[in-house]
């Protein structure tokens, strides 16, 4: 919902979860405050209810302004912002099963790009792993791989998230992250600021629209918190917890134009303690307890002497042209943390004695799932990221919050490989058990969702038991179907990117991009489209395939899941995690 802001209000608007006001603070001139503004308008056509009094300035100074109020408003100079808690409003008391605050810790999981198509496609192919058969004469209607279930297709609360940017129907994963942290949407590029924001121009991201994350705010609470991902630690999903750019890829001080002046987002990874500290008088926050992912070229200087995985000979690691390694200002900052490089030195980590965990196992990105054994130094995969987070943040007896995202899926996507997205959701998947495993339902609330989606169709009258990567074959028929051309299809195609290429059993789905972009139709039907390689046709030629802007899903357990239903905003998810855990309220009491 778009709420203009009158020129008059100052300072800061708080709009609460559910069933609270929206309240403007007073004028400066220390006159009663504003009467609030009408509440959001529920999708069932409930009013909001009217806000109360603000409170009356002393001596003409303005009252105290809380953190709560400096989070939700986040800009006081933009005259429009985006905010839709409508499905939330429109709920009732009798309506929410757990009581605010009743969570103590929060793992919030992101399948970038894991959009419904790429879910069904995973579950199927999931239980064809596992040994799902079907025969059409002896099974049942739920034997087969169609009725497997992923681990979240369990979790008893679901709905749809609506992704779109404040200036874009289909999303990037830096506004929708932004969006699901903050509680507030913003344009394609960026994060960390609202919409009033220009990507790429550096005078626009202030502190006059610069917004708080949920992250953030649990380090101001006390709890441990985590970022893990399958992509580079610096990459939009995973920065949006911690960074703030006016551009996605400023990963490193080399990416930023001359003139500038905004920090990259690696050196925001080691700043965060000292910036919320400056932003937020009274915070006792100690940083990011655990990280892991890729991206190491951002950390490390342009100089193959530093390189961790490289031979000298073969270049530079590192891209950074200012000189620093901040593996070492880390280490400086927290002596008694970790640093994990690959495989054996994760393994060795002790998840009872370590408090700080940096673990970044590949220059750029991850290995994808399917590759990951061909690392050169060993990568752990998602679900042992994972379990070892929660086992590190778990010693503390406030509680956690971890985010983690399967980076992964999206790229195999862009590259046109479903074997390669489908892999990772499943791992993705693996994940999200590990984390219900090592928690408890009684305490933790677990939301997957994803960012946005892709392409990917699933298509064809196709009998039931069929690969879900093969040729399309009618039910009572051995044959691959022939479409209007003569030609077999596959059941997985996309709308639009590079098109066919045939790789055979190549794991790495970037390889992809060596082949030449070709639109339409190929002659299949004596290549094997089940192996890793394969990378389907595509309708629309392109350099990659493109993101997609119909709703995800979104799946919860635990206290505060309840929220989790019906169609939402993306923002919500916010709101979700601030009810589930209070968490506003926790970080104003910290700051008292």
């Amino acid at each position: 919902m778009l709420i203009q802001k009158p020129a008059s209000l100052l300072k800061v608007l708080a709009l609460a979860v559910v069933g609270a006001t929206l309240v403007a603070c007073e004028g400066d001139d220390g006159s009663a405050g504003t009467q609030g503004l009408p509440g959001v308008q529920g999708p069932q056509g409930d009013q909001g209810p009217i806000g109360d009094q603000g409170p009356a300035g002393a001596d003409g100074e303005d009252a105290p302004v809380t953190l709560s109020r400096l989070q939700l408003l986040n800009n006081v100079n933009n005259a429009f912002y985006v905010n839709d808690e409508g499905r939330m409003q429109a709920m009732s008391s009798e309506d929410l099963k757990e009581v605010r605050g009743s969570a103590k810790n929060v793992i919030l999981f992101v399948g970038d790009g894991m959009g419904v198509s790429t879910v069904t496609a995973a579950r199927i192919r999931a239980g064809e792993i596992k040994g799902m058969a079907w025969d059409d004469a002896l099974s049942s209607d739920f034997d087969g791989p169609e009725s497997n279930d992923l681990s979240f297709d369990r979790f008893p609360f679901a709905g749809l998230v609506k992704v779109y940017n404040t200036n874009s129907q289909v999303p990037d994963s830096a506004g929708t992250m932004n969006a699901m942290v903050t509680g507030v949407k913003t344009d394609i590029g960026t994060f960390g600021f609202d919409q009033t924001v220009v990507r790429g121009d550096c005078t626009t991201g202030t502190d006059a629209n610069v917004l708080r994350t949920s992250l953030e705010l649990a380090e101001i609470a006390g709890l441990s918190t985590g970022v893990v991902s399958t992509a580079r630690v610096t990459h939009a999903t995973p920065a949006a917890n911690y960074a703030k750019s006016v551009d996605r890829n400023y990963e490193d001080n080399s990416d930023v134009p001359v003139g500038c002046g905004e920090e990259d987002i690696a050196s925001q990874l080691l700043s965060l303690e000292a910036r919320v500290k400056t932003a937020v008088p009274g915070a006792r926050i100690d940083g990011i307890d655990v990280v892991m992912g890729g991206g190491r070229r951002h950390f490390l200087p342009n100089d193959a002497t530093e390189n961790v995985e490289k031979p000298t000979a073969a270049g530079a690691e590192g891209d950074r042209t200012d000189g620093r390694n901040l593996f070492d200002e880390w280490s400086a900052l927290y002596a008694d943390g970790v640093i994990a490089h690959d495989k054996a030195a994760f393994d060795a980590v002790d998840t009872e004695s370590t408090s700080k965990l940096m673990g970044i196992f590949n220059e750029s990105h991850m290995q994808y799932e399917l590759d990951r054994n061909n690392d050169i130094l060993g990568e752990p995969s998602l679900s042992e990221m994972t379990a070892k987070a929660i086992q590190i943040l778990d010693n503390n007896p406030r509680g956690f919050y971890l985010q983690v995202e399967s980076g992964r899926i999206d790229h195999a996507h862009h590259a046109g490989n479903a074997a390669g997205a489908l892999a990772d959701t499943i791992e993705m998947a693996k994940a999200v058990q590990a984390a219900v495993n090592l928690t408890s339902v009684e305490n933790t609330l677990i939301i997957v969702t994803a960012d946005h989606s892709h392409v990917l169709t699933i298509g064809g009258y196709v009998k039931r038991g069929n690969p879900i990567l093969g040729k399309a074959i009618y039910a009572g028929s051995d044959t691959p179907q022939a479409a209007s051309d003569g030609m077999p299809f596959t059941t997985l195609a996309y709308t639009n990117g590079r098109g066919f290429c045939d790789l055979g059993a190549e794991t790495d789905s970037d390889a992809g991009y060596g082949c030449p972009i070709t639109s339409g139709r190929v002659d299949i039907s004596s290549i094997d489209t089940t192996a890793a390689g394969y990378h389907q046709e595509a309708i629309i030629p392109l350099s990659s395939e493109t993101h997609s802007g119909e709703d995800v899903g979104i799946y919860a357990q635990g206290p505060g899941a309840s929220l989790v239903r019906g169609t939402n905003e993306q923002n919500a998810i916010f709101h979700f995690v601030d009810y589930a855990l209070d968490l506003i309220a926790k970080a104003d009491q910290a700051v008292q």
